[in-house]
């Protein structure tokens, strides 16, 4: 339930105005812009009633993530953890003061900033729905150019991370991925069901 319409119309326009910059393309889109996009289509078809927070959160979940790249940080395993760190702060910042330009007030900017910032997740209602969308996506979407970007990983690699991916998520995300609502990675079906017992 939106409470104001023309209110978070312009957050959105302001998130997509941002991550317009991104100078990456993806599909002649600039990178970014078509990710939050795919974002708010998932939680569309998986939770159109979900909170406003989450709908925002969504869309905001990289905004501008080109501007901090991986390489600002150690190339190393800690290096990467402080960097994932960072960005969920940085993400969570740039979107506040973006709701803030386009009227609104704190208490919902500060909730969204929880749930862009994967605060409390599976206590934190919104915070858990960001994960299960961006999970959806990540899985519908990234995946398959994911996997075939890395070509020495082995099958226990994949199934560590197939089963990273689906302990982040709710029973309802879940249920979800398996309904056949999303478009799951046919080359990967084989190692999906495998990680997952199936």
């Amino acid at each position: 339930m939106i409470e104001n319409q023309e209110r978070f119309d312009r957050a959105i326009a302001l998130f997509d105005a941002a991550n317009a910059e991104d100078p990456n393309q993806d599909q002649g889109l600039p990178k970014e812009l078509l990710y939050g996009r795919r974002m708010s289509e998932m939680i569309a078809r998986f939770a159109p009633d979900a909170t406003e927070v989450a709908h925002l959160a969504v869309r905001a979940q990289h905004i501008r993530r080109w501007t901090v790249p991986r390489n600002t940080y150690p190339m190393n395993k800690d290096g990467y953890f402080a960097w994932r760190t960072g960005l969920y702060k940085f993400h969570a910042d740039t979107a506040g003061e973006l709701m803030r330009q386009a009227g609104y007030g704190e208490d919902m900017i500060e909730q969204v900033k929880k749930a862009v910032g994967k605060r409390a997740l599976k206590v934190n209602a919104d915070t858990q729905m960001l994960e299960d969308v961006a999970n959806l996506v990540f899985i519908e979407h990234y995946m398959l150019a994911f996997a075939a970007g890395k070509p020495d990983y082995d099958e226990e690699k994949w199934l560590e991370i197939i089963r990273k991916t689906w302990k982040k998520m709710s029973d309802a995300g879940h249920a979800f991925a398996l309904s056949g609502q999303i478009k799951l990675p046919e080359p990967l079906l084989p190692l999906i069901g495998k990680a997952l017992g199936g």
